[in-house]
């Protein structure tokens, strides 16, 4: 079998048999005894890997190309006695603090799961160990399985939202910490990432809902465990609406800042500005006398007279005060 297959095993009795021959050979042992079920894991198959698998187990061709091109949202579809369910597990990257959000395809039936992994984001290593150590979760077969994984995905959403709690205290201690850095781009890019977050959680509500309310035949037997993951679900969702409308105040926050910042930059501008056109003026009158001065014709006062040129500069600084206290009393200076 190709490495697409990245796990696979019969459970009977509450123990765990490794195939080591053909899918199919599997399949039958899996279907002659009444208390095994198996378990085949892949990992991005291929249609042509696929077709490996569903030649033994028959699958609707409509859910197997849902689950090789992936990309579709959380949601539980029944075809005959075949259940198609997806999930969407969420990895934190601690290194840039983004969210990326993978996705399970699983297919139950009575006497087999077949689950189809996309993305890095992989909880189901843990889960096997889990159900291979649990007697419980063995005895209720496929949907125990679930379970399982449901609950594991669930409590990989919590970690998650721990992390965006911190994300979020840290953007609030920049925006009120008056370090005066313009985090716009940041509370975005966390809003985005929480939008990400409410679209893989928000439609497996729905999900669990229905097979809490006994609809689903497979999972009736075990609906409390299911109830007990829908309600750690509906708690990590009322906590990412909290931190979405927490990331919307601190924005607004964040700009009412930002304005009240510019805002007196630009006080300070025109203050300034006063400043520059009122010491312009002081100089101005001096220079309007001085230029008429220069034209040098044969009337100006020093040609003819001793104080000509002390009486001129009297009258500029006469002017320039009179100018001065004017600019002063207007509040320009």
């Amino acid at each position: 079998m190709p490495d697409v297959i990245v796990n696979k095993a019969i459970y009977c009795d509450g123990v765990r048999q490794t195939i080591s021959g053909d899918i199919s050979d599997a399949v039958t042992d899996a279907r002659g005894r009444g208390d095994c079920f198996l378990w085949i894991g892949l990992h991005e198959p291929t249609q042509e890997e696929f077709d490996l698998i569903t030649g033994e187990v028959s699958l609707h061709p409509l859910a197997v190309e849902d689950a090789i091109h992936a990309h579709q949202r959380p949601k539980l579809e029944r075809y005959g006695d075949t259940l198609f369910i997806v999930l969407k597990p969420l990895l934190y990257m601690e290194e840039t603090s983004d969210i990326e959000v993978g996705e399970i395809n699983l297919f139950l039936g009575r006497d087999f799961v077949i689950s189809v992994r996309h993305g890095q984001a992989n909880p189901l290593g843990g889960v096997r160990r889990r159900i291979e150590s649990d007697a419980g979760l063995l005895a209720a077969g496929p949907a125990g399985v679930l379970y399982a994984i449901c609950d594991e995905v669930v409590d990989t959403y919590s970690r998650v939202s721990h992390e965006i709690e911190g994300d979020l205290i840290a953007l609030e201690h920049r925006v009120f910490s008056g370090e005066h850095t313009d985090v716009t781009a940041d509370i975005y890019s966390l809003k985005r990432e929480v939008l990400e977050f409410r679209t893989a959680q928000d439609p497996l509500i729905p999900v669990l809902e229905e097979i809490v309310r006994g609809r689903v035949e497979l999972c009736t037997a075990n609906r409390e465990q299911f109830r007990d993951v829908l309600d750690h679900l509906l708690r990590v969702d009322a906590r990412i609406d909290e931190y979405n409308e927490l990331l919307t105040s601190v924005l607004n926050a964040h700009l009412a800042l930002v304005g009240r910042e510019q805002s007196a930059a630009a006080m300070q501008q025109n203050a300034d500005m006063r400043k520059i056109s009122s010491w312009a003026a002081l100089v101005a009158v001096p220079t309007m006398i001085a230029g008429i001065y220069g034209m040098n014709f044969d009337y100006m006062p020093e040609l003819h007279w001793l104080l000509g040129y002390p009486f001129s500069l009297g009258v500029m600084v006469v002017a320039a005060l009179i100018v001065h206290r004017l600019l002063r009393k207007s509040g320009w200076l």
